[in-house]
């Protein structure tokens, strides 16, 4: 804009600037490259034009006292011309202005001015356009802002604040969101049942957001109501599939979900484990001398879409120094470097170095696990690690003459 008014008006230079109560900013320039500073609107002659009615014109600025301090008629380059037109919006506030100057006095025709008034007019609508623009940037960035914060608070309500705390076992338990504005559908849980069993699920629901919320909640409501009335794991996950049925008896899409339902009970050494599963990924043995092995429920189906739904149970020992993972499918599905999938081999391979292990140190070695695939993770992951601490060895007494 600095250079097609310069080029109107055939002067050597042109600015626009920008002016506010103390400062006269220069936003475009033609022919003054050093003067692009900051001026003190006290001095510039760009603060009169913002405070004259129209075009302000000077042709001669040696003989006009308005125009001694301003640094472009004392110092380089001298000019000795002067005419700018503001800079106005459309509800009257006055920004700064469009100017143009010579080094020689001179006299501006009609249509240059009209030219001026109609390049400062410009000037005043793309400064809106771009004022309209960082405005709606800036309000997305606050929907954003706040979307994130509460899918945040509402992910928290979904899972539990804490694990309680299992005489003899270790529990630990992790979600690792994949997009922070939207609420996932995983979920875990831990909690007594009758006696000095235990009961925990771990599992994953169709769909994001708020539906994904109100079904989340239903599940691991239902999980845990089922439990105590009969904590058979099969059971357990005809309960749910029940309840989920009856959700779209009238006809509304069909809401379905993975889950893995399992009981613990302790034993003389260590704990004795009974699992169900519908549809979900296998849980994860890593017993303490390094070996990994996959609880399959073979033929488990999913749960709340199908008649009659087959439901597997399969059981398992979890001695010192052996832990269980449980995972929802946003780390088996995640790509690795070379393409392909983790999938549940994949993982074996990645934990069984870490054996014996604890439930803390799984769930580190899942989190850096999801920290490598990078940007092959493309869902959210939710994790239940269970261990049993490993056997305490016994110290060899010493001699009674022993030093």
């Amino acid at each position: 804009m600095a250079s097609l008014a310069a080029r109107v008006f055939r002067a050597p230079m042109a600015t626009v600037t920008l002016v506010d109560d103390e400062w006269v900013r220069c936003c475009a320039a033609h022919g003054t490259p050093a003067q692009t500073r900051p001026v003190r609107r006290a001095v510039s002659l760009s603060a009169a034009a913002a405070g004259h009615d129209g075009v302000l014109v000077i042709p001669d600025t040696g003989a006009d006292p308005r125009a001694e301090a301003d640094p472009m008629v004392g110092g380089v380059p001298g000019a000795r011309f002067y005419a700018a037109a503001p800079i106005d919006t459309p509800d009257g506030h006055r920004l700064g202005s469009v100017n143009v100057m010579d080094v020689h006095p001179r006299q501006p025709g009609a249509e240059e001015l009209d030219a001026l008034r109609d390049l400062a007019a410009l000037v005043a609508n793309e400064l809106e356009l771009r004022l309209a623009a960082a405005r709606v940037v800036a309000a997305e960035r606050q929907m954003r802002a706040d979307a994130e914060r509460l899918a945040r608070i509402l992910q928290r309500t979904l899972l539990p604040p804490a694990l309680p705390q299992v005489p003899g076992l270790s529990a630990a338990a992790a979600y690792h969101p994949y997009s922070a504005d939207e609420v996932g559908g995983d979920f875990y849980d831990l909690f007594p049942l009758d006696g000095n069993r235990w009961g925990f699920f771990l599992g994953d629901v169709c769909g994001k957001g708020a539906d994904a919320a109100v079904l989340t909640s239903l599940v691991r409501y239902t999980l845990r109501a089922a439990a105590v009335y009969d904590p058979d794991p099969c059971r357990v996950l005809a309960n749910l599939d029940a309840v989920l049925q009856q959700e779209h008896a009238g006809g509304a899409p069909s809401p379905y979900c993975t889950a893995v339902f399992g009981v613990l009970e302790p034993a003389t050494d260590g704990f004795a484990v009974t699992l169900a599963g519908g549809g979900h990924p296998p849980a994860l043995v890593v017993r303490a001398d390094g070996g990994v092995e996959a609880l399959r429920t073979e033929g488990g189906q999913l749960i709340g879409i199908l008649r009659e739904p087959r439901f597997v149970q399969v059981s398992t020992r979890l001695r010192a120094g052996d832990a269980m993972l449980l995972y929802t499918d946003g780390l088996t599905e995640a790509r690795t470097e070379a393409g392909s999938r983790l999938d549940e081999e994949g993982l074996a391979a990645y934990l069984a170095p870490a054996a014996p292990a604890d439930a803390d140190d799984l769930l580190a070695e899942v989190h850096k696990l999801i920290g490598s695939l990078g940007e092959g993770v493309s869902d959210d992951t939710a994790v239940l690690a269970l261990s049993v601490p490993p056997a305490r060895r016994s110290q060899p007494l010493r001699s009674l003459g022993a030093a």
